[in-house]
């Protein structure tokens, strides 16, 4: 299969699921699975399944909270880009990539973790993109802006 979209090396994404309407990701082919930033995490049952509340600050130098609550879908040993190990939570939700008439959108596992420190909130792994988008590395934007 040929992707027939090509996106930039950040895009601007939402995460319906979430309640995420807009939240800027760098689209990063090194990184096996995708990433969002979540700067407390809150594990409890909701009818005998482990759910998380997570608090995540969508866009970047900005405080303000936005918190939501996924089911768990497991929790992964992940290798960051320093080398370090670190066990994280693992949920799957939508990802919509675009706005409009033209946004695609699909079902993606996001690990958690605090990225407060870092430029991107959130970080579109090659998983996600496979079979999907073609990357640009001097691109960004192409899938457009939020409305």
């Amino acid at each position: 299969m040929h992707p027939e979209k090509i996106t930039g090396w950040r895009e601007w994404l939402a995460l319906p699921d979430l309640g995420i309407n807009a939240i800027k990701a760098k689209v990063d082919t090194g990184a096996r699975t995708s990433c969002l930033h979540a700067f407390r995490l809150e594990p409890f049952e909701r009818n005998g399944e482990e759910w998380l509340k997570i608090w995540v600050h969508p866009i970047q130098n900005d405080l303000t909270e936005h918190v939501c609550e996924a089911p768990v879908l497991e929790q992964r040993e992940v290798t960051d880009s320093g080398g370090h190990k670190e066990i994280r939570y693992v949920i799957r939700t939508r990802v919509q990539v675009g706005f409009g008439p033209s946004a695609d959108e699909f079902l993606a596992e996001l690990t958690l973790t605090n990225r407060d420190t870092m430029k991107f909130r959130m970080l579109l792994g090659r998983q996600a993109l496979n079979g999907r988008y073609l990357v640009d590395p001097q691109a960004s934007y192409l899938q457009g802006k939020p409305l």
